[in-house]
């Protein structure tokens, strides 16, 4: 077998393209080489020196920890530390969330985004409830059959809460495995993906096979390589110097580590634009509820439009929603944001009136009152907007 060649670099400047790579074979050629046996005694030598004290380490609590893993789904690390920490300590219990007000796990849930993923939580504290008796399920089969539990997820909980031998692949984890594996196709699709899953299983039954006195090796196994994805195995300048399985990296040894993974073409984001008005009369401001099945469900926010125009009529908008002439209408901020694919301009006025409006649904809150309601993220920007304005007033 001839020697590998660099596959990044034409004529030792520019670089190659993920499809150019993919056609090679050469690169596959690490897989071998890079056997789990080797692997895995480095991983779980490094996350035993270098992982984060992070507050649901410190537990084996499969509540605890499935409670972190859905929170941190979409979410980063340090963004959900006082989130986590806030739950617990209000639902401690799968039983505490199971019964919890609805507005209450939203309130608990507010800033964190994806809040299919707080309902779906309640949902599968109930079935645990109703059909394991109160207590998380240990079986596989059991925990990946609950509402808003994926493969990733059961995975998770299986091998960190029950040191089983139960794969994972996310983000991070896709990461690492495309450049130590030299896998230059894209992770999306079908035959790629089962070949990383494979590769992950692989992994993890290695670690298992490692009888460790003080280390439980699938939950570190695991962890290991979700921790050298977000510390070191990083999406931009990763730190390949001080990683501690360069050696056995096939992108490292073929300077195709920025190359990898190869994600195909993004998708154009839309951009939407809504105009919001922040409604007061007599101190006190209208806001409703957003309906179930849509985006944000349930949580709270101010009347809005989606307009086409940039620069929209806000007076001619609002008298047609509500049928009343605005006593004075003017700008008061613009919030903008992102869901999915979508780029979200959101242009806000503030509207005083001489009358409550006929054509109303909601509620009128006092600005104090704003803190008892899970807003969206953008109309609870609006809601301090509202209750600056309001005080500047005075």
């Amino acid at each position: 077998m001839p020697p590998m060649k660099n596959l990044c670099s034409s004529g030792g400047s520019s670089v190659a393209s993920p499809h150019e790579i993919a056609v090679r074979t050469d690169l596959k050629l690490n897989i071998r080489n890079s056997k789990p046996q080797k692997l895995v005694p480095l991983l779980l030598d490094w996350f035993a020196a270098h992982a984060r004290d992070l507050p649901w380490r410190r537990t084996r609590d499969p509540y605890a920890i499935w409670v972190s893993e859905i929170m941190l789904q979409q979410t980063q690390v340090k963004a959900v530390i006082p989130f986590w920490e806030r739950w617990m300590h209000e639902l401690p219990t799968i039983a505490a969330t199971a019964k919890a007000p609805s507005a209450k796990i939203h309130k608990l849930w507010e800033g964190l985004g994806y809040y299919t993923r707080v309902r779906n939580l309640q949902k599968a504290a109930l079935v645990i409830l109703e059909k394991h008796g109160g207590k998380f399920p240990e079986r596989f089969e059991d925990v990946l059959a609950l509402p808003g539990i994926g493969r990733y997820t059961a995975g998770a909980i299986g091998s960190i809460a029950f040191n089983q031998p139960t794969p994972i692949l996310d983000g991070n984890v896709i990461r690492v495995l495309t450049r130590l594996f030299g896998i230059a196709e894209n992770p999306k699709e079908k035959k790629t993906n089962t070949r990383l899953w494979e590769l992950a299983e692989k992994l993890v039954r290695q670690a298992f096979s490692i009888k460790h006195p003080a280390w439980p090796a699938c939950s570190h196994l695991n962890q290991s390589l979700m921790e050298l994805g977000a510390l070191v195995c990083t999406p931009r300048n990763p730190q390949c110097l001080i990683c501690p399985v360069k050696k056995l990296c096939g992108a490292f040894k073929e300077n195709c580590v920025e190359a990898l993974p190869y994600l195909g073409k993004r998708e154009t984001a839309t951009a939407r634009h809504f105009t919001a008005f922040i409604i007061e009369y007599k101190d006190k401001f209208l806001v409703r509820q957003r309906p179930a099945g849509v985006v944000n469900a349930l949580l709270w926010e101010f009347p809005n439009v989606e307009v086409t125009d940039t620069k929209p009529d806000a007076a001619t908008t609002f008298q047609k929603l509500y049928g009343v002439k605005p006593k004075i209408i003017q700008p008061l901020c613009t919030v903008k944001h992102s869901i999915t694919r979508y780029r979200i301009t959101l242009g806000a006025f503030s509207v005083s009136l001489a009358k409550r409006p006929a054509k109303k649904t909601g509620r009128w809150l006092a600005p104090k009152e704003f803190d008892s309601l899970a807003f969206a993220s953008a109309h609870k920007k609006l809601a301090s907007a509202a209750a600056k304005s309001i005080l500047s007033d005075r």
